[in-house]
Formats: structure tokens, C-alpha cells, sequence
């Protein structure tokens, strides 16, 4: 670990250079706990750019824990709708009702019990609870990794466990005595706007003097890259059945892809020719209780899911005839095409939404 003046050194130039360089983030507004929280649930594996309209939205939605925890899941889903990971949702909503339940409706303040949140972990609990508390709390996240990593010049990678405990260590080593909410947001800063994966300003780093990799003249390659992930392709059809001005939805199961969201009846299906087999005819049926026919191509959707590239086509059933299934896990309803906008879908469900109300 760096000696004393080193640390000293960071911590003041860190601050300094925060003080004139943070962004006004509406998260930024206050240190209410709750709003931070809502923050770092929804910045996780998601651009700063694409969440400043939904926190916004969300918050004058659900302005309080209580707001939140009192709100049905369909609502917190319809307004997380296009951000995608929608456990994060779920979750968000699951806390907020033990914060109700087991804290009287107070954000707590002791990590322990911030831990102990349905969706928080390590990082968020420290991020929460430094940033509205200014308790002595570490954060290591994306952007802290590769900082924390380049001043150390730690050249293996720093998502295994050796790595990891290496950068936590330093975390903890590096945080000052006081206004530590302003130093840990600082660290997150020159990560994300500075010391970036790609073409880091390491001329504009108010750290540039005490970087190891820099020294090193290694900056480019560390940290250490990942593993690319190996895609794999997958061919899906989702079937649009139609009843006058009505469509078919069905909502996701708790095991399936977007738990909790509406769709339209979708499959997997393992070449091009099963899409007009009885097959998938048959699928349909079973899942819908209805018989019909696969008709015309609507539209062809390509996305990528985990680690899946997914193909799926959009097709008109034809003929449908006889009852709806019940499946209290898996509902089936007749939705207006002009009422969709008040269904939470998944991403794709939306689009194909869309092109219906053209």
C-alpha cells in the first residue's frame, strides 16, 4: 500500500479537483438516502446518460420509501421499462417494503442492515452509506476497479479474487478522515469522465504524478482485459394473435428471461423451417389453449440477451379459435391495441406494441 504522504497527496488533490469538476447530476441534488439508492441501482451495468430521465421519473413517481413499497410491481415495472436487468426492479421494490416493514419506513443507517437489503451488496451498501452518511466506507465498482488498478500498476486482472481483495485493501487504505461522501463520488467521477478504459486524459488526471501504470507508461494495458464473451445465436418467434382491436399478451413467469413483464406468446425455435411447422403450432396451443395457424411475417427483431444474439421473428396468427388457459403463473390477457402503453413490456414486446399502433 502507498505510505502516509502519498495518501495524504490523493486525498487532497482528489478533493480539490472534485470540487470544481462534478457534474450536476439530479441524484446530487441532496444526500436523502433513498434518492442515492435509487441512483445506484439504476447506474448499475447502465450509462449515466440513460438514467437521468428514468431516476427523474421514478422519483416523481414514488417520491418516498413508503411511495415505493406501496406502489403495485406492474407500476415500478412499466417505469423501468427500456432499462433492462428488471431484477434490479424487483428487488428495488422488495426493499423498499422491508424498509417499511422491519425500519418504519427510514432509510437505515447502518451497513449491516443496508447489506441486508434485497438487491445491495458490498458496493452499494458502501456507496449509500458514505455518500448520504459519510461513513467510512469503501466502494470499489467498474470505473474505482480500472482507477485503483492503474495507480497501483496491478497488471493481472482485477476481477478474480486476488485482485479483489488487493483493490478493496486499497480502498479502505486511501479514505480519508472526513468529507469522505465527496471523496468516494470523486473517485467514481475521475473514473468515468478521466481515467476511462479507452484514451484515458491522463493529462487532465489531477492524479497523473502518483499513478503507477502511468509511471509505468502502461496505462493502455491495464486493467488486464477481460475474456471475451462467447454469443450464442438463438432463433425465437413471437405470435401476434388478434380478436377485433384486441392482441394477446401473456406475463413473463418468475423463471423466464423478463420475469414479471408482458409479452407476446414467444418461442424457441431451432431453424428457420420449424417456423411454419405444427410444431410450433403445437407449442402455441399448449401454451395458449388456442389453435391457429402461423401466418405472415410482421416484422424480424435482432437483440442481444446475457449471452444470447437473438433473431426473433414476429408473426400474425391466423384462424385462432377456442379458450384461453389459465396459468395463475403465466397470465394470458386481451389487451386494447391502443392501451398497451399501460403494460409494462419487455423491450422487445414494446416495439412490436409500436408497429401495431401504426
Amino acid at each position: 500500500m502507498p505510505d502516509a504522504a502519498w495518501r495524504r497527496k490523493f486525498q487532497r488533490q482528489i478533493l480539490a479537483w472534485y470540487a470544481g469538476a462534478a457534474r450536476d447530476l439530479p441524484w446530487r441534488a441532496n444526500r436523502d438516502p433513498y434518492r442515492i439508492w435509487i441512483s445506484e441501482i439504476m447506474l448499475q451495468q447502465t450509462q449515466v446518460a440513460t438514467v437521468r430521465g428514468y431516476f427523474q421519473r421514478f422519483v416523481a413517481a414514488f417520491p418516498t420509501v413508503a411511495d415505493l413499497a406501496a406502489a403495485e410491481e406492474a407500476e415500478v415495472l412499466r417505469l423501468w421499462e427500456g432499462l433492462g436487468y428488471y431484477r434490479r426492479a424487483r428487488q428495488l421494490h422488495a426493499a423498499a417494503q422491508k424498509i417499511v416493514a422491519e425500519h418504519e419506513g427510514r432509510f437505515p443507517r447502518d451497513f449491516d442492515q443496508v447489506l441486508a437489503l434485497p438487491g445491495i451488496g458490498r458496493y452499494t451498501a458502501g456507496a449509500i452509506c458514505s455518500i448520504a452518511y459519510d461513513a467510512a466506507a469503501p466502494i470499489l465498482e467498474a470505473n474505482t476497479i480500472r482507477l485503483h488498478a492503474r495507480l497501483l500498476a496491478y497488471r493481472e486482472d482485477p476481477t478474480k479474487t486476488a485482485g479483489q481483495r488487493l483493490l478493496w485493501s486499497f480502498a479502505e487504505h486511501v479514505l480519508p478522515d472526513s468529507d469522505i461522501s465527496s471523496f468516494n463520488q470523486a473517485l467514481m467521477e475521475l473514473g468515468s469522465e478521466i481515467c476511462t478504459p479507452r484514451n484515458p486524459q491522463c493529462e487532465a488526471c489531477p492524479v497523473a504524478t502518483l499513478c503507477g501504470a502511468r509511471r509505468q507508461q502502461a496505462v493502455a494495458e491495464i486493467p488486464a482485459p477481460k475474456k471475451k464473451m462467447k454469443y450464442e445465436d438463438r432463433l425465437e418467434v413471437a405470435i401476434v394473435v388478434r380478436r377485433k382491436k384486441e392482441v394477446l399478451l401473456r406475463q413473463c413467469g418468475p423463471e423466464e428471461r423478463w420475469a414479471g413483464l408482458w409479452d407476446f406468446p414467444r418461442f424457441h425455435v431451432a431453424s428457420e423451417a420449424d417456423l411454419l411447422s405444427g410444431e410450433l403450432a403445437s407449442q402455441f396451443h399448449a401454451r395458449t389453449g388456442l389453435s391457429a395457424a402461423i401466418g405472415s411475417r410482421l416484422t424480424t427483431i435482432k437483440h442481444g440477451v446475457t449471452r444470447y444474439r437473438i433473431t426473433l421473428h414476429c408473426h400474425e396468427a391466423e384462424g385462432a379459435s377456442g379458450r384461453l388457459r389459465k396459468d395463475e403463473t403465466a397470465p394470458l390477457v386481451w389487451a386494447s391495441v391502443d392501451k398497451l402503453h399501460d403494460f409494462a413490456l419487455s423491450t422487445t414486446g414494446r416495439k412490436i406494441a409500436r408497429l401495431l399502433a401504426k
